[in-house]
């Protein structure tokens, strides 16, 4: 039996396991499994490497970043933002790729304008490292805001974005949990008035399929979107990397 599965913390939110499940039921795939690993430490994950039928794991909150101490090896795109979502197990060997920066482009690009020229990158954890690489090859110029941003860095905080700056940064991207279920009454702290229909809101937070964040955006006439998309996307280029079809 072939097992792959899920690490992260919490796992009350995870998308993968559910679409893996019927994705092996619906395509007759019989000797494989997929399993939840809700890793209160990533001291954890030893034992998870264990088992001898493990062949691939996905990586999400908060480990994307930790996980990159137990690679053998990393993709260009691991190498290149420091965030691993996708590890492929092959004769002992954890390869780690990113499968965020290829769901995050192909869904935002769709809905994409040419006068999305600059955004705003709401955290600064793992997801926002694939949302910076994306918008850098995109060309499009990008700030983070963050609850605590570092020293030395032109982060901005939540207090900083006013009307004036949001007339200019017409894309937010937030890469925070901040409105994910069942937290779904907090959303992050804009000037939300300051939103119109040149603005284009991305959630990478796929449930509730609306946000109070992407809520907000759409009452103003804004452009919405939602993760889910990003997450199938992802989930497919998983299953590819897992079979030796990598293409990042």
């Amino acid at each position: 039996m072939r097992r792959y599965g899920l690490i992260g913390y919490p796992l009350t939110h995870s998308f993968s396991q559910r679409y893996f499940s019927e994705k092996f039921e619906r395509e007759g795939i019989k000797d494989c499994v997929y399993d939840n690993f809700s890793l209160v430490s990533i001291d954890e994950l030893a034992a998870v490497l264990a088992d001898a039928e493990l062949c691939g794991l996905n990586v999400t909150i908060p480990y994307k970043e930790q996980v990159l101490a137990f690679l053998d090896e990393r993709s260009p795109v691991v190498a290149a933002i420091g965030a691993c979502n996708c590890i492929r197990i092959d004769g002992g060997r954890l390869t780690g790729y990113n499968t965020d920066v290829v769901g995050f482009e192909q869904s935002l690009l769709p809905k994409l304008g040419s006068h999305h020229r600059r955004a705003l990158i709401l955290g600064t954890g793992g997801a926002s490292k694939a949302v910076e690489y994306v918008l850098g090859k995109l060309g499009i110029d990008y700030r983070l805001v963050s609850r605590r941003p570092r020293p030395g860095t032109n982060e901005l905080w939540y207090e900083q974005v006013d009307a004036a700056l949001l007339s200019e940064y017409t894309v937010v991207v937030n890469t925070t949990p901040l409105g994910m279920y069942p937290h779904t009454e907090e959303c992050p702290p804009l000037p939300y008035e300051a939103v119109g229909p040149e603005h284009y809101l991305f959630d990478l937070v796929y449930n509730p399929a609306r946000t109070l964040f992407l809520q907000k955006g759409e009452e103003r006439g804004a452009v919405v979107e939602n993760g889910h998309a990003m997450l199938v996307i992802q989930a497919e280029e998983s299953w590819r990397i897992w079979q030796g079809q990598a293409r990042i």
